[in-house]
């Protein structure tokens, strides 16, 4: 295990607004938290609340318009393009849909990512023991195709683990699974978030996936209107019992 805990996540009056013709869309209405190292953090909300944009702000997928941005010290607001494209080489990103290449093995799609880079390690040899680790080994050569969606999205979780992130972004992961397999998933995520030492907010609709977490923060309209501490030695079940009145 590493001895870090993660990278340290502050939002402070963060907004965004998409247009669109003659309406404006707040997806994102002055959100303020921290996020505590090597924690993991459910957002939730009904569809539209601004789960996805705010994990797309701070993965810098989208820029804020305006409020502050913080990661590890670095604030993203302040970076220009080659900033920016440099600290989104140290975010991990998993969807809901895998985005897995078709025509490239399991190995090759977890390289993809860091191709085009020269980096200090062996990809190849990197991106087999992240399948080992995601339980994947000797599926290296498999193509998509040939892989269950629950083998996927463990393919997609080696590749988002690719650049060592302290910080992984994850958009309803389980989204597209059926209820055993989505546990197996967060099951993989809570002990990769232990292993490689990272900080993970994870957009979910799920009861039982939130129940799991460290943190449960609700959006509504662009904002947040819950904020629940999920830890304090409570077990899952009562957690789930806590949670279970909330609309996620």
């Amino acid at each position: 295990m590493a001895d870090e805990l993660g990278a340290a996540v502050e939002l402070a009056g963060v907004a965004k607004t998409f247009h669109a013709g003659d309406a404006d869309i707040v997806a994102v209405d002055d959100v303020s938290s921290t996020f505590t190292p090597g924690t993991m953090t459910a957002i939730t909300g009904p569809s539209g609340s601004g789960k996805s944009t705010l994990l797309h702000l701070i993965g810098a997928v989208e820029r804020a318009d305006s409020g502050t941005i913080t990661v590890d010290g670095a604030e993203l607001t302040r970076l220009r393009r080659a900033g920016l494209t440099a600290y989104r080489r140290t975010v991990g990103f998993v969807f809901q849909r895998y985005h897995l290449l078709p025509t490239l093995t399991a190995l090759d799609n977890v390289v993809a990512p860091v191709l085009p880079y020269r980096v200090g390690y062996n990809k190849s040899a990197r991106a087999a023991e992240l399948l080992a680790a995601v339980g994947m080994a000797g599926r290296e050569r498999s193509l998509p195709a040939q892989l269950s969606g629950g083998q996927q999205q463990r393919v997609a979780i080696a590749r988002a683990l690719m650049g060592r992130p302290r910080l992984l972004l994850a958009d309803e992961p389980t989204g597209n699974l059926d209820s055993k397999t989505g546990t197996e998933i967060l099951d993989l995520l809570l002990r990769l978030r232990d292993e490689y030492a990272m900080t993970v907010l994870i957009a979910t609709h799920e009861h039982h996936i939130a129940a799991r977490c460290d943190r449960l923060v609700r959006l509504r309209d662009g904002q947040m209107v819950e904020d629940v501490d999920l830890t304090g030695g409570h077990d899952p079940e009562s957690t789930l019992d806590r949670i279970s009145g909330l609309r996620l």
